[in-house]
């Protein structure tokens, strides 16, 4: 039982959660928060003064590192000139001024010197010294990469450690004598000196690198601030500034010219911005317009019913071009009504779904030449090479109004031409499921500056009282079929292809 208790209280004390994971937890949050709060130009800064110091120190320890080795190796040097006088006293029996002053400019406590396998003591310590820490500043001339890198690191770490040992530390300091490897001499010397010499040329290095970290990071920072920085918040603030009235076209950002990303941005900005505001104006204009089809079409739609009941009563007459011109009066008449009425319906002339048939193309484009009495000897030519058993898959209103915006439209253009007489030709095949049909004529073509905008409403008409509607219903009416409508590069005049897929397609 009692093991079972200690059991639980042991489980218990590992799920509760340390108390300072929560503290760490707001912290990173704050300051992440606070990071966030930063603009930019405080951001670039503070990350390049950052990198600048990082890079700093990435120079500082291996300076230090070499200083440290430089000012043990003339502690070497110092003492070995300081064994050579040792020796050049008759006898060898240094008299004790003599071995003070030696020692004390070298800045060590004990010489020794080993030549040949034997090892003597030119100047020893005074009295019992004990020594804290051994270095051997031997260094084997064919070192790999791997074993150099080592070394490095490892005089790295003991220049570090250095700065926190104590001050009344002794060290032992062991290298080569002269040319001859087997020659060595032995140092020992109190640190404190060292230590000290290090904390001046580490605080110079600090106080260098601060100026250099400094004037590197402000020049980093106003020329990326130049190239990068304004430009970004210039294009931040336009883009502010645009959206409080995008309908302003004085708002519109002004590219700067730059080739580059920016100079990019820019442009891309700028032209989108342009076709907001044309949409937005457009939208404006368009809405009052809206309201007066409307009521147009309200009355339009009374009007046209008055027509349609006299035109019942032509039925009633005998003659024979009346009852052949009647029923083609009645059903232009009944399309009128309709596009009326679906016009008050939606409030908008946006197109209703097909209602697909499978018919024969060519009675079509018969009914649309007579719509438009076509051909008109010695001015406008009709010439239609289509299949008299081509069927198509297609609303018969939807392709009939297609048809005869084109048609008119190319009439249109040839008339244009002061009177000199041009043709329509129209040609259809079935490739598979699907059926193109292509429509030409020999007229002046359609302008550069229009192919852009050419199937929106209002932005591509070519004659000085045209609205731009014919071509964008057209491509409205074949789209809802899963078809496209485009414009062919020719030599003369214009070509447009039809292509309406079968619904299996689709």
């Amino acid at each position: 039982m009692p093991l079972d208790t200690n059991e639980r209280v042991i489980e218990t004390t590992e799920k509760q959660p340390l108390p300072v994971l929560p503290w760490l937890r707001e912290r990173a949050a704050a300051l992440r928060q606070g990071w966030l709060r930063i603009g930019l130009p405080a951001k670039l800064l503070l990350l390049t003064a950052v990198f600048v110091m990082l890079a700093e120190i990435l120079i500082f320890l291996p300076s230090i590192a070499n200083y440290r080795i430089s000012w043990l190796n003339d502690r070497l040097t110092a003492a070995n000139v300081a064994a050579l006088a040792a020796e050049a006293v008759p006898g060898r029996n240094v008299p004790p001024a003599l071995r003070n002053e030696l020692t004390r400019t070298a800045l060590v406590r004990a010489i020794a010197i080993r030549r040949g396998g034997a090892r003597r003591l030119v100047l020893p310590p005074v009295t019992e010294i004990s020594i804290d820490e051994h270095f051997d500043l031997r260094q084997p001339a064919d070192l790999t990469m791997g074993q150099d890198l080592a070394l490095r690191l490892s005089q790295i770490g003991d220049a570090i450690a250095l700065f926190f040992a104590p001050d009344d530390r002794v060290i032992r300091i062991v290298g080569y004598l002269g040319p001859r490897y087997d020659d060595v001499i032995e140092v020992v010397l109190p640190e404190e000196p060292l230590k000290r010499a290090m904390v001046s040329y580490g605080m110079n290095i600090v106080y260098l690198s601060i100026m250099i970290s400094l004037i590197t990071a402000a020049l980093v920072y106003f020329a990326i601030s130049a190239l990068l920085v304004r430009p970004m918040m210039r294009l931040s603030r336009n883009m502010l500034h645009f959206g409080e009235n995008p309908e302003d076209a004085s708002r519109i950002i002004t590219p700067s010219g730059r080739a580059d990303e920016i100079g990019t941005a820019e442009r891309e900005l700028a032209h989108m911005q342009r076709q907001l505001t044309q949409a937005l104006n457009q939208k404006n204009r368009l809405a009052p317009l809206g309201l007066a089809v409307s009521k147009i079409s309200h009355d339009l739609r009374n009007m046209l019913a008055n027509a349609q009941l006299i035109s019942d009563r032509l039925t009633a007459i005998p003659d024979p071009t009346v009852q052949q011109f009647a029923p083609k009066l009645i059903a232009s008449l009944d399309r009128a009504l309709n596009f009326c009425n679906s016009s008050l319906r939606f409030g908008r002339a946006e197109e209703a779904a097909p209602r697909r048939e499978l018919m024969r193309l060519k009675p079509l484009l018969e009914e649309v030449a007579e719509g438009l009495d076509l051909p008109r000897e010695g001015k406008i030519a009709w010439t239609v090479d289509v299949d008299d058993q081509l069927l198509i898959d297609a609303d018969h209103e939807h392709l009939f109004r297609v048809l005869s915006n084109l048609t008119r439209n190319a009439m249109q253009a040839i008339e244009s031409q002061a009177g000199r007489p041009g043709e329509i030709r129209v040609k259809a095949w079935r490739d598979g499921r699907k059926v193109f049909i292509e429509m030409s004529d020999d007229g002046p073509g359609v302008p550069a500056n229009a192919r852009e905008h050419l199937f929106r409403p209002f932005q591509a008409s070519t004659r000085k009282d045209g609205s731009g509607l014919g071509l964008a219903i057209a491509s409205e009416l074949v789209g809802v079929h899963g078809g496209k409508l485009e414009l062919l590069d020719t030599p003369i005049g214009a070509t447009f292809l039809i292509e309406l897929p079968d619904r299996s397609v689709r």
